[in-house]
């Protein structure tokens, strides 16, 4: 792991017990699982079937996404795909998703937890984690507006040209 950009992290595994680490957010996500570094210096490949969520945290003590509130109490006002995430475990998440779908990772989703005051800034599941991944909706798109006329319709008066 080289680099000097690292962002502090909980990975949740599916047997409960989490691992403290940090990432390089460009580089974490390996072919083979995620790459950490835990905070004595050693770094792990988790592979990505143990793998339930990795929660971008502000404090390296504080818990994960999975600890926190799940659900949005009423409609989210960030914009993007807002998505229900079905893990096998039967757990279910909600969250956002960009509207650009040009950001999706090949490994899995990035998403903004429900909780915004909460510890987790940003999440990143696996697909191999999820059953199943809803949109329960679309916020804060762009509306596609109608196309004006671009002829002016005016009335001609006492008979101007």
């Amino acid at each position: 792991m080289s680099g000097s950009t690292t962002k502090k992290v909980v990975l949740e595994r599916f047997d409960r017990s989490p691992l403290r680490g940090f990432v390089n957010p460009q580089s974490y996500l390996q072919p083979g699982g995620i790459e950490i570094m835990s905070p004595d210096g050693s770094v792990a490949q988790i592979p990505f079937s143990q793998v339930k969520a990795v929660s971008f945290v502000r404090d390296l003590d504080g818990s994960g996404v999975l600890s926190e509130r799940k659900e949005y109490l009423a409609r989210p006002k960030t914009a993007g795909l807002w998505v229900e995430l079905c893990f096998r475990d039967g757990d279910k998440l909600e969250g956002v998703l960009s509207n650009n779908l040009l950001l999706l990772e090949p490994y899995g989703f990035g998403l903004t937890p429900p909780e915004a005051t909460g510890n987790a800034q940003r999440i990143f599941v696996p697909r191999q984690a999820l059953e199943e991944a809803t949109v329960l909706g679309v916020v804060g798109g762009r509306r596609k507006r109608p196309e004006r006329d671009t002829e002016i319709r005016q009335i001609r008066l006492f008979g101007e040209d």
